[in-house]
C-alpha cells in the first residue's frame, strides 16, 4: 500500500529514540575524553614561529627575572643599604667636625696641645676666668718691670753714646729681646689665638689681639723678657701665673692663650681694649 503524502520518507518513533540515544552517548563520550598535551620538539628540530614572530618559547611577557638596573635600584634603595650608609656618614661627620672650624687649621704642634679639641679649649677658657684684683695686682707688676726696663735701657743709650762696650751691650740685649720673640711655630699659635678669641666672643678684636702679642712675644709660648722675666705668649709676670691654667704651662699655647685671655677680660673687658691701653702706655 503505498505510504501517504504526509509520512514519505519520515523516520518512525523507534528509530529517533534509538538515534538520540546515540548522540548523547557520543556527546558523553567525547566530553570525557582530554586532549594530551604537545610532545616536546626534539632539539634539532625547527623552532616553530611563537605569537610574534620570533622564538616559540617567548610569549610576548616580560620574564619574571628582574632587569639588571632594578636589581642595583633594589640594592640602593634596602633597608640594610640605607642604614649602612648613614652610619657611615654619621662617622665621617663627627671626625671632621672639629676639623677647619676657623678657616683651615692645621693640627698643633705636640709640643703645645696634642689632641686639643674645640671642647678642650671652651673647658679651658672657662678655668681660665680672673677676677678684677688679680689682674691688677698683675698689671702692677708689669707697669713696674716695664718702667725699670725703660731706664735701664734709656742709661745703656746714653752710655752707648760715650763708650764702645756700652755700645756692644745695647747691641746684645736688643738681639736677646728680638730672639726671644722669633719662634718658627708662631703661626700655628696665631691661629689658636683666634680660634679661642672667637670662642670667647671677641671675634671683632682679633686684630688687636694680634698686633698686642705681636708686640708682647712674638705669639712664642716660650719667649723670655731678658729684664722682667715674664714669661709666655701673653707675657705673665710671674711666669709660674700660667700655672694656673694648667700644669702644661711652660710649652703649650692653648694653655697660655687661656689664660692671657682671662686676664684681659678682667682688666680690659676685651682685646680692643687691652690694644688701646697698650699704645698708650705700651705695656698692658
Amino acid at each position: 500500500m503505498p505510504q501517504s503524502h504526509g509520512t514519505h520518507g519520515r523516520p518512525s518513533g523507534s528509530s529517533r529514540r534509538a538515534g538520540s540515544r546515540r548522540s548523547r552517548g557520543d556527546r558523553r563520550r567525547g566530553d570525557d575524553r582530554r586532549v594530551p598535551p604537545p610532545r616536546p620538539a626534539p632539539d634539532d628540530a625547527p623552532a616553530a614561529a611563537g605569537p610574534l614572530g620570533g622564538d616559540p618559547r617567548d610569549t610576548g611577557f616580560a620574564p619574571d627575572r628582574p632587569s639588571k638596573r632594578r636589581r642595583v635600584w633594589r640594592f640602593l634603595t634596602h633597608n640594610v643599604t640605607i642604614t649602612v650608609t648613614a652610619i657611615c656618614g654619621l662617622v665621617a661627620a663627627l671626625v671632621l667636625v672639629d676639623t677647619d672650624v676657623f678657616g683651615g687649621e692645621a693640627k698643633p704642634p705636640k709640643m703645645a696641645a696634642p689632641g686639643m679639641s674645640t671642647g678642650d679649649m671652651v673647658a679651658r677658657l672657662t678655668g681660665s676666668d680672673m677676677d678684677p684684683i688679680a689682674a691688677d695686682t698683675i698689671a702692677a707688676a708689669k707697669k713696674r718691670a716695664y718702667e725699670e726696663h725703660r731706664r735701664e735701657m734709656a742709661e745703656l743709650k746714653e752710655k752707648a753714646k760715650r763708650d764702645a762696650a756700652a755700645r756692644a751691650k745695647l747691641k746684645e740685649e736688643q738681639e736677646r729681646e728680638r730672639l726671644a720673640k722669633s719662634n718658627p711655630s708662631a703661626g700655628q699659635n696665631r691661629r689658636y689665638g683666634r680660634k679661642m678669641s672667637a670662642l670667647k666672643g671677641w671675634d671683632r678684636c682679633w686684630p688687636s689681639l694680634l698686633t698686642l702679642w705681636n708686640h708682647e712675644s712674638g705669639w712664642n709660648e716660650r719667649a723670655v723678657n731678658p729684664s722682667s722675666g715674664a714669661y709666655g705668649i701673653p707675657q705673665a709676670l710671674p711666669g709660674s701665673k700660667l700655672a694656673s691654667s694648667g700644669a702644661d704651662w711652660r710649652t703649650s699655647s692653648p694653655t697660655q692663650i687661656a689664660w692671657g685671655l682671662g686676664y684681659i677680660k678682667a682688666r680690659y673687658k676685651d682685646p680692643c681694649g687691652a690694644w688701646s691701653w697698650w699704645q698708650a702706655h705700651n705695656w698692658y
